[in-house]
């Protein structure tokens, strides 16, 4: 029914009481672990407010299912359900390996133009991890979801492509450097101002609502400089000309130091921090990827490209606990569409043997909750997950490394958390 579907009026979400949200089952474990999730939103739903709101589920294809019954793996109708009802989840889908689409995950985050790859990382207590304090890791990060690799544009070697761009490269632009030019494959990295400073932008209003002290900006600027230094120049400049006086910028900084001294930098920094202002600043990746180890407390919001975003989303999950429990949502802030989805693999090793671990999707049905403002049924279903994972009740792939774990199956885990919330 209309009045079922989530809408966006002037920039804000109109939730309806009962609200329809499409699904993909996923494949491989993505049939164990989606039921798990549907239930535990339901009873978290109707624990927190008490049967006046609900979920009704709408199911979409996609994947090796929808591929085995209709040659294809990315139906036209499952774009339009997700366009129309603004939002979604997704169990864990099959990438094509030959030929088909590239990708059904790409697929979806580009045909929506779901900007942000929004992967939340925090420590819950009782998850064992390899930090002496991984309590200190507490960041959002949010990775540029369109461009940069994503794009997809390259050439493979000894292909007439490959020859061709190779000739322009040479004839056109005079490029001599590459090494072994005849065996080469090639690809673009495009970056554009507008992709770089709305994912900035989104980062900022993020920290700016959840009172969050700081943004970075993680690139590779000082060997990319037009794309990955543009990326850094872009977001400086969207924080200065769009948030002007909330936000103070390690470029404003570097102009005090330059003009008054390092001392009057200093002085400016700490009253801006004393003042709450967010400050902006930015870091290169790999130096990024040291500090997350030795001062993490140090981050909280990261706006990054493409691929410093796999590598940084992954290891920050390895940090607390893995994969395994790490959500993850795409999501255009202008449009409101948003998909939430499960962040690993099918594990087709384990499919159907009532083992899977469900704690990422249903983190992300949680951080899903969380952007329809339903945060009380959110906050039970995360709330109830820390105290399984304190008492050592998991999955078998975390209570294994847990002191006093307790090996559940996958529906045992659901049953366990829903009686938490109760």
């Amino acid at each position: 029914m209309e009045e079922n579907k989530l809408k966006i009026h002037d920039g804000k979400l109109a939730v309806p009481e009962n609200i329809t949200i499409p699904f993909i089952t996923g494949d491989g474990i993505g049939r164990e672990i989606m039921p798990v999730c549907q239930a535990t939103v339901n009873a978290a739903v109707a624990k927190a407010y008490g049967g006046s709101r609900s979920v009704i589920w709408k199911e979409a294809s996609a994947g090796e299912k929808s591929f085995l019954e209709s040659g294809e793996w990315l139906p036209e109708a499952t774009l339009k359900m997700f366009d129309e009802y603004l939002i979604g989840i997704k169990g864990p889908l099959t990438t094509p390996v030959g030929g088909g689409i590239r990708s059904i995950n790409v697929a979806l985050r580009q045909k929506l133009d779901l900007y942000v790859c929004l992967r939340p990382v925090r420590w819950f207590n009782g998850v064992f991890t390899p930090l002496k304090e991984p309590w200190n890791v507490n960041m959002t990060v949010f990775r540029e979801n369109t461009e940069d690799i994503y794009a997809g544009i390259e050439w493979d070697k000894d292909t007439p492509e490959a020859r061709k761009f190779l000739d322009f490269l040479r004839s056109e632009m005079n490029v001599t450097k590459i090494r072994f030019p005849e065996s080469s494959a090639f690809g673009v990295k495009p970056v554009s101002e507008e992709g770089s400073k709305r994912l900035v932008r989104s980062a900022i209003r993020y920290a700016s609502d959840n009172h969050l002290p700081n943004v970075t900006l993680v690139h590779k600027g000082n060997i990319m400089k037009f794309t990955e230094g543009g990326f850094k120049r872009w977001g400086y400049e969207v924080a200065e000309e769009e948030f002007g006086s909330a936000v103070f910028t390690m470029a404003e900084y570097e102009r005090i130091r330059k003009a008054q001294g390092k001392d009057a930098a200093k002085q400016a920094l700490a009253d801006a921090e004393k003042s709450g202002k967010i400050i902006i600043k930015d870091v290169i990746a790999d130096a990024f990827l040291q500090n997350t180890l030795l001062k993490p407390e140090e981050y909280s919001v990261i706006a990054t490209l493409n691929l410093n975003g796999d590598y940084i989303s992954d290891q920050l999950a390895a940090m607390v606990g893995g994969i395994g429990i790490s959500p993850g949502a795409n999501i255009n802030y202008l449009t409101g569409h948003a998909i939430f989805e499960a962040t690993h693999g099918t594990a087709p090793d384990i499919a159907g043997e009532n083992r899977a671990n469900p704690s990422s999707l249903l983190l992300s049905a949680a951080m899903m909750l969380e952007y329809i403002r339903w945060d009380k049924a959110s906050e039970l279903i995360t709330n109830a997950m820390e105290q399984c994972f304190t008492e050592g009740n998991a999955t078998s792939d975390l209570s294994s490394f847990m002191p006093n774990g307790k090996n559940l199956s996958t529906t045992q885990f659901q049953q366990a958390l829903i009686e938490k919330m109760n």
